[in-house]
């Protein structure tokens, strides 16, 4: 079983050392295995980093009087668990600073259909009028994978982590697709939405590459290649980080927390998660199946045993249900029974604040065993 801890939020383990033996004590009443460690988020970066800004980790580091993550990962390996660096690719939040903007410049953030630019969006949020109806699923900035150049910077960032951390597990890929707008919209193969991708460097490389117009607005003949092509850029970013960090340490474990719809997935925001298992660029992928529906939960369940059941991970949202723990460990016990290769819990944070949510789902592992 997995438990992702964030890098940011109430807990903070990597500037807190005196936390890691909680977080430890708890994921091991868990049955935990493996930890989700977040240290790259808005292009900031919690290990020593030379390619991102490492602010946080220094200040960490000063502050602890040694490298609070490889102190982490030793406490855990101590205690028979693995620890898998977690990063967030290609949103940068509300981070306009990041080194890999600077360097790049503004061609490297994603521009809409309609020709904005998202360094234009009024609070990072969709501009009238298309804020009226739509929405995106998290305001932020975020890169474009076919942007000339964004792709080699950001494995650079990951495979410098991987030299420099040989002690860690695997690396756990978040957010390395494009931005969802609500109501989802497949693809720029119908006029309705919003999708992403439409920067002029952008729709010059696919121009180059395939000889056809890339489109802007409404959909033109060239609809279902620029979709595929983006799609592309996509999965091209994930081989590249895992051949790099591969090559850097063979034995790492690559993942992605993705989303869980395989068909929306696929057509709206260009993750092609199955695809990558069927592939081999993940040895395991967790679909972040949070919902507090059960009917939709056990319907996502069953179509995951029909794509790569022996290499899912289920991502249960555990802290939608800190009003009623015992719902939370129905969805844990119905994931544990599923037949995929395992269950990962979001997250350590919401069992620190809320104790008896911790404790109905220790009580369903125990249960379990």
């Amino acid at each position: 079983m997995g438990l992702w801890v964030l890098c940011e939020g109430s807990q903070r383990v990597l500037e807190h050392p005196d936390r890691v033996a909680g977080l430890l004590n708890d994921a091991g009443r868990l049955g935990v295995t493996d930890l989700f460690v977040q240290v790259y988020r808005n292009g900031r970066a919690w290990f020593d980093a030379s390619a991102a800004d490492a602010t946080p980790f220094i200040a960490a580091r000063d502050a602890a009087g040694e490298d609070p993550l490889r102190a982490l990962i030793r406490a855990a390996h101590a205690r028979g668990m693995r620890v898998h660096a977690w990063v967030n690719v290609l949103s940068l939040g509300s981070n306009r600073e990041a080194p890999i903007l600077k360097e790049l410049g503004p061609d490297a953030v994603q521009v809409d259909r309609r020709g904005r630019s998202m360094l234009d969006y009024p609070q990072l949020e969709l501009p009238a009028p298309d804020s009226q109806y739509l929405r995106l699923g998290t305001p932020a900035l975020w890169l474009d994978p076919g942007a000339p150049g964004v792709k080699q910077r950001l494995v650079r960032v990951f495979a410098e982590l991987a030299e420099r951390y040989p002690e860690l597990d695997g690396l756990h890929l978040d957010y390395i697709r494009h931005p969802d707008v609500l109501p989802f919209s497949p693809g720029s193969r119908f006029d309705v939405g919003l999708d992403y991708g439409y920067g002029t460097a952008t729709r010059a490389r696919f121009t180059g590459e395939t000889g056809l117009p890339a489109p802007l607005g409404p959909p033109g003949a060239s609809a279902n290649a620029w979709d595929a092509w983006r799609r592309a850029q996509v999965t091209a970013l994930v081989q590249a980080i895992r051949d790099a960090t591969r090559t850097a340490q063979p034995h790492f474990a690559i993942s992605a927390a993705v989303w869980p719809f395989p068909e929306r997935s696929y057509f709206s925001v260009y993750q092609d998660w199955p695809g990558w298992l069927d592939d081999g660029l993940l040895d395991f992928a967790v679909p972040m199946l949070y919902t507090t529906d059960d009917r939709f939960f056990l319907t996502e369940l069953r179509a995951y045993r029909g794509i790569a059941q022996d290499r899912i991970w289920v991502g249960l949202g555990s802290w939608l249900f800190i009003d009623a723990p015992d719902r939370a460990a129905n969805q844990l016990r119905s994931a544990h029974s599923a037949g995929l290769a395992g269950v990962s819990l979001f997250s350590h944070d919401a069992f620190a604040e809320h104790p008896a949510l911790l404790e109905a789902l220790i009580g369903q592992t125990v249960r379990e065993h």
